[in-house]
């Protein structure tokens, strides 16, 4: 490649990273223009509500500008948008479906309502939050009046009392949703269900480790819950991976399915193996021509051609001794 065509790549390049950036925003810039705080933000991201493009230039993903705009324009901006991501917890979620706590806590503790995130508190004690939009469904669905108001039936009874709790399976369901929904090169997805697996389980469906290693590389990063190693990190590390064995299962198939289609779409990176030819040895060279010499044996004097001068002057230097 001529240095010409090289700079002519790198000035695309940058021409087109320039453009990205021009028509686009951060996610902090988007956040202050649709009055949302950063957190409020992401969580319209991963539920579908704004639009990002990726950065070029390798900055994370950023909102378009005419994203912006369209939803500036929408009717009832921005209180719409606002209770669209609204997240709640237990006691205002209660407050919101007219039930107790305890029986708020038991629906979701059941897998009928489904948190959106979770954070701990200063006790380490998980805190998880819903969409308040969801909540205001449930308690107006008439097929849900009997769970609200009336007994808990027996059998769901039975599965609390054994100590069922689908909270952190369902956040991981709906979080893997997310992730899938932001990209569409297969190695990230696959990264993206790889994320919800222990190392042991990876291991055993990605068997080969540059494979693995290149899923590292798109292994999307967890929220941050205190300092790494903390008993705060190693909390949320457990709640965001999977522990039921048909769970675990479902994930590895899945696992397996996605990888299969990364490699068909682009297989995994592996170092070049350099392999140095071999010195032609005297059978492989043609009839009638000499083996090649070392271009240091040239110069070299051979040592059979000093032996007789050096004995000579040996035998001289006896004679005249004993003359």
């Amino acid at each position: 490649m001529s240095g010409n065509t090289l700079t002519h790549n790198v000035a695309e390049a940058r021409e087109r990273t320039g453009a990205t950036r021009s028509a686009s925003v951060t996610r902090h810039r988007a956040a202050r223009e649709l009055g949302l705080r950063r957190g409020d933000l992401d969580l319209a991201v991963q539920l579908g509500r704004v639009r990002t493009v990726p950065d070029d230039g390798g900055g994370g993903r950023r909102v378009p500008r005419d994203e912006i705009d369209r939803i500036r324009a929408a009717d009832g901006f921005p209180d719409v948008l606002r209770a669209a991501v609204r997240a709640v917890g237990t006691r205002e979620g209660a407050a919101l479906m007219d039930v107790t706590t305890a029986r708020f806590t038991r629906l979701a503790r059941l897998g009928l309502l489904v948190p959106v995130k979770f954070y701990l508190n200063r006790y380490r004690a998980v805190v998880w939050l819903y969409l308040a939009e969801e909540l205001r469904r449930f308690r107006a669905d008439e097929r849900n009046t009997a769970l609200l108001k009336g007994r808990t039936p027996e059998g769901l009874r039975d599965q609390l009392r054994d100590g069922l709790d689908l909270r952190p399976r369902n956040w991981r369901g709906r979080h893997l949703g997310f992730l899938l929904r932001q990209t569409d090169d297969p190695w990230a997805r696959a990264a993206a269900v790889a994320s919800l697996l222990d190392a042991a389980e990876i291991s055993d469906v990605v068997t080969d480790p540059y494979e693995r290693s290149h899923l590292r590389r798109f292994r999307p990063a967890l929220a941050t819950h205190g300092s790494p190693g903390s008993p705060a990190a190693q909390l949320a590390a457990e709640i965001a991976t999977a522990a039921d064995p048909d769970e675990v299962d479902w994930l590895r198939s899945d696992l397996a399915a996605a990888l299969d289609t990364a490699r068909r779409h682009r297989p995994a990176p592996r170092p070049v193996t350099r392999v140095s030819p071999h010195p032609p040895g005297p059978e492989s060279l043609p009839r009638g021509t000499a083996e090649p010499v070392p271009r240091e044996a040239e110069d070299a004097v051979p040592p059979a051609a000093e032996q007789p001068g050096r004995l000579s002057s040996l035998l001289g230097r006896l004679w005249r001794r004993d003359s």
